[in-house]
């Protein structure tokens, strides 16, 4: 396997690890399932056993046509390119994405998924463990931000295993994790403007150590501050997903 770099490649090599991440993805035949990264094809092999087609993104091209000599079209589909111009809603609704994801590029990953949550049934990835726990964090600890408030607006999530460097070739300088994320119901509570809600968000977190008030100045007056009934003089990491609804509901 000849790593690149600036693709931030770290390859699952570990058959332990690799068998506990296929448990818990749970593949079943008849799946709609895109896979993010499939490098080698390691976990490639164990979900196309099951999941036929299985759709794959790669954006390493040596690796894409290893893969496409690897497999059959019937057995895997390989969309070579970047993932981020990847049209998911192409592959249709109930779509299951899993993926070993790019350490450079992971946080623009999961927001281009949480942008197509609707037609998503679940998400199992695997990333760099510090990501995981913002992705997972509550209000008002050192790890909540804007990427915990984002996803969590969308997606119930759950650390599933965490994952040692030496499970991949080469080894990154740091540990990692895999996490489960499931598309809230229809029902959940919902901004009236969630373009306005992902603009106080990002306010909010842009300078930690400033209150809502001058955060969030541009977007919230006093007022709008008294009908969501919350104190300005906090700061953005102490407020709960629910909250910033109602911020965004009386934002201008």
């Amino acid at each position: 396997m000849r790593v690149r770099k600036r693709f931030g490649q770290h390859f699952l090599t570990d058959r332990h690890y690799l068998a506990r991440i296929v448990a818990a993805i749970a593949p079943r035949a008849g799946d709609t399932m895109v896979e993010i990264g499939p490098g080698p094809g390691a976990l490639t092999e164990e979900l196309a056993r099951v999941v036929k087609p299985l759709d794959v993104v790669e954006i390493d091209r040596d690796l894409a046509a290893a893969l496409r000599q690897r497999f059959t079209p019937d057995e895997v589909r390989v969309h070579e390119g970047d993932v981020l111009d990847f049209d998911f809603a192409a592959l249709g609704e109930g779509l299951r994405v899993v993926g070993n994801l790019p350490y450079n590029i992971s946080t623009p990953i999961l927001f281009r998924i949480a942008e197509t949550a609707d037609r998503v049934r679940d998400a199992t990835f695997m990333l760099q463990k510090e990501v995981v726990d913002r992705m997972v964090a509550s209000p008002d600890t050192p790890d909540y931000g804007r990427l915990s408030v984002m996803l969590q607006y969308r997606f119930a999530m759950a650390v599933a295993l965490r994952v040692p460097p030496g499970a991949f070739t080469p080894p990154p300088k740091v540990d990692s994790a895999v996490v489960r994320m499931e598309p809230l119901p229809a029902s959940r509570p919902r901004a009236r403007d969630e373009a306005l809600y992902a603009r106080i968000v990002m306010a909010a977190f842009s300078q930690r150590r400033k209150t809502l008030r001058n955060a969030t100045r541009a977007l919230l007056d006093e007022e709008g501050f008294q009908r969501a009934g919350i104190d300005p003089s906090r700061r953005g990491e102490t407020l709960s997903v629910a909250e910033f609804i109602r911020l965004a509901d009386a934002g201008r």
